[in-house]
């Protein structure tokens, strides 16, 4: 795989990590193995992770698994999408839980880098932490605005 193709993958480990239900992943997905599904025998690859690229994809997911499991607004099925941009290919949704617990997800599917990117309605002002870039930032007046870079997913958590 090559840079775009990894970039992908990571947004849509995000999507996966923090969707509704159980994610599954298949053998090898967690660091970029690709194999053709077949019902013969098949062993991972697990020399790939000598790749910068194929590493760095593996310790994400484990950063989104950790996320997930210590997150109780993951462990519900509640789920809003409040933001949807089709000709931005954006869209925005958030899970909670009724102790407090929030996790709001924006995506960008297009390949385009959106600069000074604002998302209305967010679902609440204050602070919270941008999880992919480690980082603190403030929602106000119902919104948010962000650098949403090409395919690439925001993961912001409730502080």
């Amino acid at each position: 795989m090559d840079e775009p193709a990894f970039k992908r993958a990571k947004l849509g480990s995000v999507l996966l990590m923090t969707a509704v239900g159980v994610p599954l992943i298949w053998m090898g997905e967690e660091f970029g193995e690709y194999k053709a599904k077949t019902i013969e025998q098949a062993k991972i690859d697990w020399t790939l992770l000598g790749n910068d690229m194929n590493k760095g994809l593996w310790e994400y997911y484990k950063g989104l698994i950790h996320l997930r499991k210590n997150n109780q607004a993951l462990y519900t099925e509640n789920i809003d999408f409040f933001h949807e941009d089709p000709d931005s290919k954006v869209f925005a949704y958030t899970r909670w839980n009724d102790e407090g617990s929030r996790v709001v997800v924006v995506a960008n599917l297009s390949q385009n880098y959106l600069a000074g990117y604002s998302v209305p309605h967010f679902p609440a002002n204050g602070t919270w932490h941008e999880w992919t870039g480690n980082y603190d930032v403030e929602s106000g007046d119902d919104n948010i605005t962000i650098d949403l870079p090409e395919y690439e997913a925001k993961v912001f958590v409730w502080q």
